[in-house]
């Protein structure tokens, strides 16, 4: 199975020198199952595209000196408050610096009193159905001509937690995906009527940043279309495409 998943995911490696990209996972809350099993799968798509990879949970990391090294920062399924005041300032200048970065999942139930972050995710979580929290949901293509959206089908059926995102603006991005609520969502849940945006992307007080709330699930990190999104998304904050 993990085979035919990898071979299914686009061969396009970068052009020019290896990015240089840190994958960031620590948790100060929930911690998801699929850390690891993400983190390895990173392992995988840097092999396949052409770039380097450096994974952490230690935000000793977060240093100007540091960063600078590095053409992008994944946050991934990281939760709660895991960078201290001058570790902030220090990510806040590598995006200002041009910086690229990419919010899977859980990225968004990070660091609720850093509006900054806020920001650049693009809204924070704000709950998720339960009893079961994974469910089967059907997911629209927005934008097509995208990195992120050009392999997927429309739409896109497909099992995760759903997660509802508060503080966000449909002006403030590019939306990429909207997902119907009424597709996993029963009655007494109140779904939506419209369907909403799921993952986007910006540019970002100098930089660019893509987030996608999928990529709850372990089996996530072997689905070649996900991962296809995935490293779709961080080819568009490379600025690669």
């Amino acid at each position: 199975m993990l085979a035919g998943a990898l071979a299914a995911c686009r061969e396009t490696p970068l052009d020019g020198p290896a990015p240089r990209v840190l994958v960031f996972s620590k948790t100060a809350a929930f911690r998801h199952a699929s850390i690891e099993p993400a983190v390895e799968a990173f392992r995988r798509l840097g092999t396949e595209h052409g770039f380097a990879i450096d994974a952490t949970e230690d935000a000793a990391a977060f240093t100007s000196g540091n960063l600078s090294t590095y053409d992008a920062v994944v946050f991934l399924l990281t939760t709660g408050d895991v960078l201290d005041d001058g570790q902030q300032l220090a990510f806040e200048g590598f995006i200002r610096g041009g910086g690229g970065f990419v919010g899977i999942h859980s990225a968004s139930d990070t660091e609720y009193d850093w509006p900054w972050y806020g920001r650049l995710v693009g809204g924070y979580f704000d709950g998720h159905p339960s009893s079961p929290n994974v469910r089967d949901g059907t997911l629209l293509v927005v934008t097509s001509q995208h990195p992120a959206t050009a392999t997927l089908p429309d739409p896109w059926v497909r099992t995760d937690e759903w997660y509802d995102i508060r503080d966000f603006s449909r002006d403030d991005v590019t939306v990429l995906l909207d997902i119907d609520e009424r597709s996993y969502k029963t009655d007494d849940e109140q779904p939506a009527a419209a369907p909403r945006a799921i993952a986007w992307s910006r540019e970002f007080e100098g930089g660019r940043a893509f987030y996608t709330a999928l990529g709850h699930t372990v089996e996530s990190y072997i689905e070649a279309l996900f991962l296809d999104h995935v490293w779709g998304g961080l080819r568009y904050v490379l600025d690669r495409e």
